[in-house]
């Protein structure tokens, strides 16, 4: 029986696709494509293809070592958009938080206010936080930027910026913070959250997993007088039929070289990171065709550092899935696959027609 037939209609979800702005787009996985590397032409087809299938959202991530630049390309590809949202990735560890708030709210002016953005609790490259200073150094980094998005007057005193400053002239669309998405796995990252993100983001995860998550960080917010909303992450490889989408699965790895993988993981800069290391878990508990439970794929995470499942079935399968997650309290998904394009146009056939879905608002 669906999620939806034992609790009724399920509220609408967004559904996002990804743009691999970091060197993560492969026909057949750890092989490198010339004709798939990050670029601004092929990263903006691949934008263009998720505005045209109907997706409502596109991640653009952000990695200092690998691919294009997220900002410039946020700023690039805004004007050519007429109703997809970006969910532009900022690096708060490259960033001074002030001068972050005009570029956001610049592009989402040329967005027509439809930007999002993913905060991601990173270095500055070169140097090394510990867990718990850099979480709290994007702790505040939130703050400051909701204070100035607001429109408010900033008076911070913190540990990391000392900041008096009137908000910048130019604001958002809506006058107000975009949403802010964040994710993390231990300790400091779920404290920061619960502090200062809008949407809690998940790597796939088992049933179990994720309820157990959702209900952690519901609880974590409270605490601070705050409610969460929940995005999952995830690949997906939906075909006609559940042989055909095993069977693309078996594809996407059947080039792969395991000493390639592991340097492909090794090259992230989250690479020994909570989440990492939970997905490393999933894999190694999986059963021995690679399913952490039913339709729940782990191969990917064989040459992917990060998100390391996919959702692998016939479309009624991936939207039971899908509707599964909606029912658990997830309401926004980012979902990829490979290559990235192609698999965004199966999505939008099998898929989005089958959800009620549309914008986070």
């Amino acid at each position: 029986m669906s999620a939806e037939a034992v609790q009724g209609p399920l509220p609408r979800c967004e559904i996002s696709w990804f743009s691999a702005l970091c060197d993560d787009d492969y026909e057949f996985l750890g092989v490198p494509d010339a004709a798939l590397r990050s670029s601004w032409q092929h990263c903006r087809d691949i934008v263009m293809q998720a505005e045209t299938g109907g997706f409502d959202n596109i991640l653009l991530p952000s990695g200092y070592a690998l691919g294009i630049d997220t900002t410039a390309f946020a700023a690039g590809i805004a004007p050519m958009l007429r109703r997809l949202a970006l969910l532009m990735a900022v690096r708060v560890g490259e960033s001074w938080p002030p001068q972050l708030a005009r570029q956001i709210a610049t592009i989402d002016q040329m967005l027509g206010g439809r930007l999002k953005v993913n905060i991601i609790s990173s270095d500055l490259p070169g140097e090394t936080l510990a867990s718990a200073p850099r979480y709290a150094r994007t702790t505040e980094a939130m703050h400051i930027l909701k204070t100035l998005l607001n429109g408010e007057p900033l008076d911070h005193d913190g540990t990391f910026w000392k900041l008096k400053l009137d908000p910048p002239r130019i604001g958002t669309v809506s006058g107000k913070a975009p949403q802010l998405y964040f994710g993390g796995l231990s300790d400091d990252a779920r404290d920061a959250a619960a502090r200062g993100c809008d949407v809690y983001l998940m790597w796939p995860d088992t049933r179990q997993g994720v309820a157990e998550t959702i209900a952690d960080m519901r609880a974590r917010a409270a605490r601070y007088g705050r409610t969460l909303r929940f995005g999952y992450r995830a690949h997906m490889i939906v075909r006609e039929t559940e042989s055909a989408a095993r069977a693309a699965a078996d594809r996407l790895l059947s080039r792969l070289d395991a000493a390639q993988g592991a340097a492909i993981r090794a090259k992230s800069l989250d690479s020994a990171s909570a989440g990492v290391a939970a997905q490393a878990a999933l894999r190694e508990n999986a059963g021995d065709d690679g399913y952490a439970e039913a339709n729940l794929w782990t191969g990917i995470g064989r040459a992917r550092s990060g998100c390391g499942a996919a959702i692998v079935g016939d479309p009624d399968q991936v939207i039971a899935k899908l509707n599964d997650y909606r029912a658990m309290g997830i309401e926004a998904f980012i979902l990829s696959g490979y290559p990235h394009s192609a698999e965004a146009d199966l999505v939008a056939r099998h898929v989005l027609p089958q959800i009620d879905h549309g914008l986070l608002t």
